[in-house]
């Protein structure tokens, strides 16, 4: 293990350190996140294509499932990112730019890309594939198992569980845009 020395740290380092593991720590939490959606929607059409195959419309329930348990971590590792990117801009970089008598925002990105032309509409558009991909695919799921012959009271009941979760992981999703 290497001897540091207490020159060779400053408060700017071990700014600048924190700095490039929380960058490290967003990249990686984007990267899980992007990738949530795609996998939901694999998840979502394997079901409905073993659905179709086997001629089951109580296997549909599983889509809600997968979209609460994946949207929710979904919205999770969002909030992580938002975090992060919230503390280098209000904390971390003024901070910085303290010690080293900056003026101006030291890392200016974490400001300059929230105000680029056309970012409220990506953020909407953004919001209507999330919404599509966690709350309208599976209540499309569970409309068709209502609408089958097969439909159980036990599995209504679930259905209609799953329905309630899901308007609020969709208000959760609606929520964090609007204060995002």
């Amino acid at each position: 293990m290497p001897v540091i020395s207490t020159d060779d740290v400053t408060e700017g380092k071990i700014l600048l350190a924190e700095y490039d593991c929380l960058k490290e720590e967003q990249k990686t939490r984007i990267g899980f996140r992007d990738n949530l959606l795609y996998f939901t929607l694999a998840a979502a059409a394997a079901v409905v294509a073993v659905t179709v195959q086997s001629g089951e419309p109580r296997l549909l329930l599983a889509v809600p499932a997968i979209c609460l348990i994946l949207g929710w971590t979904y919205l999770a590792n969002d909030e992580k990112i938002t975090a992060i990117g919230c503390y280098v801009s209000s904390q971390l970089g003024p901070r910085l730019a303290e010690l080293v008598s900056a003026r101006g925002a030291v890392f200016g990105w974490e400001v300059y890309h929230r105000s680029v032309a056309g970012r409220t509409v990506r953020k909407r558009l953004q919001t209507a594939v999330d919404l599509f991909t966690y709350l309208v695919l599976p209540m499309v799921c569970t409309t068709a198992f209502w609408c089958s012959p097969t439909a159980q009271p036990l599995l209504l009941l679930s259905s209609f569980l799953q329905t309630l979760a899901l308007a609020v992981l969709g208000w959760q999703f609606l929520r964090r845009r609007v204060e995002g």
